[in-house]
């Protein structure tokens, strides 16, 4: 038997293993390579530093260690053939064959595995082209799909697409913009199952298998399980809702928290290994603990770590009688770092699952580092299933902190919950006439929504974390399933928000039959020093970062009641909202208010936060006026952010003014974040891993005389908004028809070489507010960078040479049918040189957007820059028109000038109307994409005037990198 062994890996699957080796007998000493902190010399486990990646120089270790036997864990290693090279090298070694890992590590491989043994598996199939995959997803029966990369890469997440549009996207996204790093060469789409999914595995030594307790991991990020899909954030066995003869899919891969799980392992692993590598494993029996239950629930890094943080309270856990288990941990100086995402995983084994859960979680709160996360839901499923309280469960261990007794007051410990020297910060508030429209509407399930966070998001905009939740519920006769949705919004809100409901006081008979009326109050608390706003640390130069609304949130609804009172539709009117749905204005009305923990608790932490608005009862700019320096004014633009249009339909119904509609509504901004610039572009990622977010304005120089907050261009967005709402909105068919396009229109851009546009039309293409998708890039030569940045920003591409073409014509008819093969409906034509036929332009008349480097109609061509130069006339720029046949004055759609410098050169004014053109063309594009401007039958522009719309020089002024 083995005197020393050595595992191979760093993760918490690794340590794990070193840990349950190291109890054997037969082990005198467990070596890890690389390992983590959690192997650093504890016991008979220690680090070594052997270079694993090179199997010659590997294996002449082991020999001169005397290492008995080696367990290769990462998959990358297996791939490599770590195991066929040790062997071969007279070395010991547990694990799977390079050929056998590709079951665990070439999804494809493993498909085509199931279906070769009639293993049950999913339907789906493989493809390499975008295009080919999306044509199987759109003749696909498929509910609903799952799309994932061929291999599994460093990470493991897979794309889950509710319908054919999500999924092809998915695909081009894989195949085209590598986001899951060099394992793109194959893209699965699979159908997805609906139901459990439960780990099974078990030893097997080539002949004979010895299982494992069944397991269920919980794979999502967040709770609920939402978020992207991760290598599993809890686990817990043996799962008691597992059936006899259900087998709905195989799972055959090695999961890190699964084997955790071997603190339920009786027997020694040492000889369990021994016997597999020998062919022996049908001698041995497996012997597991009897009526005890493990957890593992990790702790990752949110979001991507870009530093080490140190990690306390790992002996204080320890002292709980919890197992740690490391992964991306480091240790440097005596201090425990993490050096990952996945940074560990606590377990806890117990008598019950609910013992086993309320164990781990004691454990998750003693522990702490930076950006710290983990699950507070795992297990529920089973404690639903063992008919178990979820709600006391959540109750119990979302805070160990408060006692409670039936009949007297609620205790709530804070020195529990993990604060020092807390602030505590309270909020009481009701969400008026909106429960009167759902009263109206009868539709219930959104008032709990909005009830928590009116009340959470005014303690987040303290700086504070939401801790508990109480609310009062008056009623008059209502009906039981009404008060039961309600409750349970209520119940669902305060699991999203991330505190605790601790009761509710319920008042019948004090309403009319059928009414009600809800008051929420919560209670949260923030360390001294550390609340908002901070007034004081506010200079001119900080930027406003937007976080988006679902819509009206709570406020304004008087005024809806009397715009809707006077205005032709009513509550049960049909009104769109996109291109594949539709709902009443009722229900469009009552989106729920969106909560904000998510998103924002982790920056509180960062302390980059010097100011948070929630944006409620006074409006988008009365919300400003409490918390500005009387130094400071801000400026937002209403151009940089997405605002959904029933605040245009509410302005044009209600004939509201601007300065109505920034009082009275969010306008689509429901938190503004005021951060310093530096740090601006890092904060905006981290909260668009939750919500649409965008830099929307800045603080400046406060001039006295005028106003401290300015909103430009509210009243420009606005009417472009309004096409989405017909005028009439009962008029429901006729209406329909004469409203303006929803969709955006699919461009193709025709480039002939570098220096073009085409950089600045992608940019705009992808701003919330364009009406325009590109999705075709068209070259009539190979080797052009402009195609790389296309097809980096995942846009198909095409090279059309002309030089292999015999005639004008059919180089056109190509292009053509390329561009119907795409349903291209505009062309941008970015310097693309060629000249297009007759016959090409009569078809695509009014669907052709070109530029020519000059303001004059009389000088266009490529020396435009020269004779600027050598003019009297120092003016230069760009003309964005229509394409012709027979070029028209009035078919320009507008001018960008270009200032000329008695300095300037033929070079650097070449470069300036480059510069023009770049901002021209893409404003060009939306005033025509969205139906602003058009081309009439005698080849004049139609509402020309629209221009003036459009024009946001002051953009430029929120955005910063």
């Amino acid at each position: 038997m083995a005197d020393r062994v050595l595992v191979i890996g760093s993760r918490g699957r690794e340590h794990a293993l070193a840990w349950k080796l190291a109890q054997s007998p037969h082990v005198k000493q467990v070596l890890v390579a690389p390992g983590n902190a959690g192997t650093v010399n504890d016991g008979k486990i220690s680090n070594s530093a052997v270079l694993i990646s090179n199997h010659t120089i590997l294996a002449q270790f082991c020999k001169d260690h005397n290492i008995g036997f080696v367990i290769a864990g990462p998959e990358v290693m297996l791939t490599a053939g770590i195991v066929d090279d040790l062997i071969a090298a007279g070395v010991s070694c547990f694990g799977p064959t390079a050929r056998a890992a590709q079951l665990g590590t070439n999804r494809h491989f493993s498909k085509v595995f199931l279906e070769q043994h009639d293993i049950p598996t999913a339907r789906w199939k493989a493809f390499s082209s975008s295009r080919e995959a999306c044509t199987f997803i759109n003749s696909a029966d498929f509910p609903a799909f799952v799309i994932k990369p061929s291999g599994f890469g460093h990470r493991q997440e897979v794309i889950l697409a509710s319908n054919t549009e999500e999924a092809c996207k998915a695909t081009q996204e894989i195949l085209q913009g590598n986001i899951f790093g060099d394992y793109r060469e194959m893209v699965i789409v699979e159908e997805l199952l609906k139901g459990e999914e439960f780990s099974c595995l078990c030893f097997v030594d080539g002949n004979t298998f010895t299982s494992m307790p069944p397991v269920q991991v919980q794979k999502q990020l967040l709770d609920g399980e939402q978020g992207p899909s991760t290598v599993g954030m809890g686990a817990y066995g043996p799962v008691p809702q597992v059936a006899q003869m259900i087998f709905s899919h195989c799972v055959l891969r090695a999961d890190a928290q699964i084997l955790r799980f071997l603190r339920l392992l009786c027997h020694d692993l040492c000889e369990v290994i021994q016997a597999a590598i020998d062919g022996r494993l049908c001698d041995v029996t497996l012997s597991w603990s009897d009526n005890l239950t493990a957890v593992a629930i990790a702790m990752a890094w949110e979001g991507c770590p870009a530093q080490s943080a140190e990690i306390t309270g790992l002996l204080q856990a320890k002292e709980l009688g919890l197992e740690i288990f490391h992964g991306a941990t480091i240790k440097k100086n005596d201090k425990v770092l993490t050096n990952g995402s996945r940074v560990l995983a606590v377990t806890a084994i117990q008598q019950g699952l609910m013992s086993a859960l309320e164990e781990a979680y004691k454990g998750l709160e003693v522990i702490y580092f930076q950006n710290a996360t983990y699950r507070k839901d795992v297990g529920t499923l089973a404690l639903k299933f063992l008919g178990q309280s979820v709600y006391v469960f959540l109750q119990s261990t979302s805070r160990q902190c408060h006692e409670e007794q039936q009949g007297t007051p609620a205790f709530y410990d804070l020195r529990a919950s993990g604060y020092i020297d807390p602030i505590i910060i309270s909020q009481i508030k009701g969400i008026g006439t909106k429960q009167k429209i759902a009263q109206l509407c009868n539709k219930h399930d959104t008032i709990g929504q909005d009830l928590v966070a009116m009340c959470v998001n005014e303690i987040l905009a303290q700086g504070a974390e939401p801790l508990f939740f109480l609310h009062h519920f008056a009623f008059g006769k209502l009906d039981v399933g009404v008060a039961q949705v309600i409750t349970d919004g209520i119940a669902e809100a305060c699991d999203q928000a991330g505190c605790l409901l601790l009761e509710a006081n319920e008042m019948s008979g004090t309403w009319a039959s059928g009414e009600y009326h809800l008051v929420g109050f919560a209670v949260g608390a923030v360390e001294r020093g550390r609340h908002l706003p901070q007034q004081e640390k506010v200079t001119s130069g900080d930027v406003l970062i937007g976080i988006s609304s679902s819509g009206l949130h709570s406020q304004g609804f008087s005024l809806v009641r009397k715009i809707i009172s006077t205005s032709l539709p009513h509550y049960l009117s049909s009104v769109p909202v996109g291109c594949n749905s539709s709902c009443t204005l009722g229900e469009q009305l009552l989106t729920p208010s969106k909560i904000y923990s998510k998103p924002l608790l982790p920056l509180f932490r960062s302390g980059n936060v010097k100011v948070c608005l929630h944006i409620a009862e006074r409006g988008l700019m009365g919300s400003f006026s409490n918390i500005l320096p009387e130094k400071n004014s801000v400026v937002l633009d209403a151009h940089c952010w997405k605002m959904p249009s029933i605040f245009s339909w509410l302005q044009e119904e209600g004939n509201l003014s601007e300065e109505e509609m920034m009082k009275t509504f969010n306008c689509g901004i429901g938190a503004v974040l005021v951060v310093q610039k530096e740090v601006a572009g890092q904060v905006l990622k981290d909260v668009q891993k939750y919500e649409d977010a965008w830099l929307i304005g800045k603080v400046i120089h406060h001039i006295s005389g005028y106003p401290q907050v300015e909103i430009r261009n509210l009243f420009e967005v606005l009417l472009q908004n309004k096409h989405l709402y017909p005028k009439s909105i009962s008029a429901v068919d006729g209406q329909l028809q004469s409203m303006h396009r929803k969709s955006k229109v699919k461009v193709a851009v025709l480039i002939s070489g570098t220096g073009t546009s085409l950089t600045a039309l992608l940019s705009y293409a992808k701003e919330p507010g364009s009406s325009a998708q590109i999705v075709l890039v068209i070259a009539d030569r190979s080797g052009v960078d402009e195609l790389k940045n296309a097809t980096l920003a995942g846009i198909p591409t095409r090279v059309i040479d002309h030089k292999l073409y015999g005639s004008r014509a059919e180089y056109d008819g190509t292009i053509d049918r390329v561009l119907e093969e795409f349903s291209v409906e505009l062309i941008c034509l970015a310097r693309f040189t060629r000249v297009l036929s007759s016959n090409f332009l009569r078809k695509w008349k009014g669907k052709i957007l070109g530029a020519y480097p000059t303001l004059s109609h009389l000088t266009q061509g490529g020396n435009a820059h020269k004779l600027a130069c050598s003019s009297t006339d120092k003016t230069a720029g760009c003309t964005v028109h229509f394409v012709l046949e027979n070029t028209s004055l009035e078919a320009m759609i507008l001018q960008e000038p270009a200032s000329v410098k008695a300095e300037d050169t033929e070079e650097t004014l070449a470069e300036k109307i480059r510069e023009a053109e770049s901002r021209a063309f893409p404003i060009a594009l939306q005033l025509v994409a969205s139906g602003m401007v058009q081309l009439a039958m005698n080849s004049k522009i139609w509402n020309q005037e629209s221009q003036k719309l459009i024009r946001q020089k002051e953009k430029q002024d929120c955005f910063y990198s």
